[in-house]
């Protein structure tokens, strides 16, 4: 058997073409996506260059994923911010979303102009535990209903509204479908049922919105968001199959021109049996996205995220030099550093910033209190402090001669000691860009995917 994987990013289109046979890729390639024409014209482009490079490739199946036009926008609404608020991101983000804004409590009317502004594709409506809670859904149902847009909504909250929210939404004419209580009871987390109904609707409604249409009719399996085939690469490369023992904890960064994402497969248990857990307890496949840290089509707000200042005295660039740089590849996405070039050594500069920011957000915060027992240490999310290994996806990692620098922006920092980034971990890169699809091909041969990942993961 041979297979095509194709995955349609916001700045290119990336083929992989496998041999079952040999066991093994068989050869990639890559050309700019074409989402605003046809995306055909990108495949093509990309097709022609495989071929160029291996001969004829004529495939058994082909499977495909998608972050294209901005992938899978979503807006997560819940009841209370640690708790529902919170449980609403980590299924978006889990299932491959963009999550582009999350809201608490009673949504104002200012937050309704911003969820019109932001035009997403689909809107996460959480909100009380069952049988808690019951007017902030049905109010936010309600005030949803009446916002224009054609996004679909997903209802997780509490079940004792669902019969009332059906109402709600059939009125309105709204696409929607209820599922089960991201939080069901007070602290116990329940994201695989909405992780399952986003996926859906993705299938269902997305891609024929971002005219992937043509590709799903070739494809032998439904087209997924590009993000959740690689938390599924990941999931494999960490955990294995029943026959194979994967690497074991691990954390993943994938730098692209729209968005950094970071996923964590990790219990995340303090390391220190000194330091108590608060808030909700972490899944062990974590993913979070960072829709304002991308290479491209976001660097101009990874700029704003900066001390331009700091920054310009760190590099010892200008910043009059480094702000033109950035308002260059705002204006031309495609445009490439020259090797060598000052442009090129502020490119790398802001990727190490991206991949920094990144993982902080993603990690655990330690925090003091003190109490007359004495000081008391906390941690909110997970603790990555003694995660084994660190891998690099993404162009702006791979395709750089010094990916190692880059990667140095997810370390622990002493001068930033409440973050628990990983301290020591061995770093490798997906030279081969090969997560996503070996995340595709896991839905086939599990065995297969896993064997490619651990052969092609390089050590650096």
């Amino acid at each position: 058997m041979k297979y095509l994987t194709v995955d349609f990013g916001s700045t290119f289109t990336k083929l992989t073409a496998i041999d079952t046979v040999q066991g093994a890729v068989a050869g990639t390639a890559r050309a700019f996506t074409t989402i605003d024409t046809d995306v055909m014209t990108g495949f093509n482009h990309a097709m022609e260059q495989l071929e160029n490079a291996i001969g004829a490739f004529h495939y058994d199946q082909l499977l495909c994923c998608s972050s294209a036009a901005g992938g899978l926008k979503m807006i997560a609404v819940g009841l209370v911010p640690d708790l529902t608020a919170k449980a609403a991101k980590m299924a978006a983000s889990s299932a491959g979303a963009k999550v582009m804004k999350t809201y608490s409590f009673e949504l104002s009317e200012k937050e309704l102009t911003e969820i019109a502004a932001v035009n997403p594709d689909l809107v996460l409506l959480c909100g009380g535990t069952d049988g808690g809670n019951r007017e902030v859904i049905l109010t936010n149902a309600r005030l949803l209903a009446a916002v224009d847009g054609n996004f679909s909504i997903i209802a997780a909250g509490n079940k004792s509204v669902d019969a009332e929210l059906e109402t709600i939404f059939k009125t309105a004419g709204k696409t929607f479908v209820i599922t089960e209580n991201v939080m069901p009871t007070f602290n116990q987390l329940n994201i695989e049922p909405a992780r399952q109904a986003i996926r859906e609707l993705f299938i269902r409604n997305i891609v024929a919105a971002k005219g992937l249409s043509k590709m799903q009719a070739l494809c032998a399996n439904a087209i997924i968001p590009t993000p959740l085939a690689v938390m599924t690469a990941c999931e494999l490369l960490s955990k294995g199959t029943r026959s194979r023992a994967g690497i074991g904890e691990l954390v993943c960064i994938d730098l692209g021109g729209a968005t950094t994402d970071v996923y964590s497969m990790a219990k995340g248990k303090p390391a220190s049996g000194h330091v108590i857990p608060k808030g909700l307890p972490e899944p062990f496949s974590k993913r979070t996205v960072e829709g304002d840290l991308g290479m491209r089509y976001s660097l101009a707000a990874l700029a704003d995220a900066l001390n331009m200042s700091d920054f310009s005295e760190e590099t010892a660039i200008p910043q009059a030099r480094i702000e033109a740089w950035i308002a260059r590849c705002t204006a031309m996405p495609d445009i490439i550093a020259a090797p060598e070039s000052e442009e090129l050594f502020i490119e790398e500069s802001l990727a190490k910033k991206a991949v920094e920011l990144a993982v902080e957000r993603h990690c655990g915060i330690l925090e003091s209190a003190y109490t007359p027992l004495g000081e008391i240490l906390s941690i909110t999310g997970k603790d990555l402090t003694e995660i084994p290994s660190l891998i690099g996806i993404g162009g702006a990692i791979i395709n750089s001669k010094e990916p190692h620098k880059i990667l140095e922006g997810a370390l622990y920092s002493a001068r930033k000691t409440g973050f628990m980034k990983p301290k020591a971990p061995r770093f490798y890169l997906d030279k081969t860009y090969i997560f996503a699809a070996m995340g595709l091909l896991s839905a086939i041969d599990e065995e297969l995917a896993l064997r490619i990942l651990t052969d092609n993961l390089k050590p650096i």
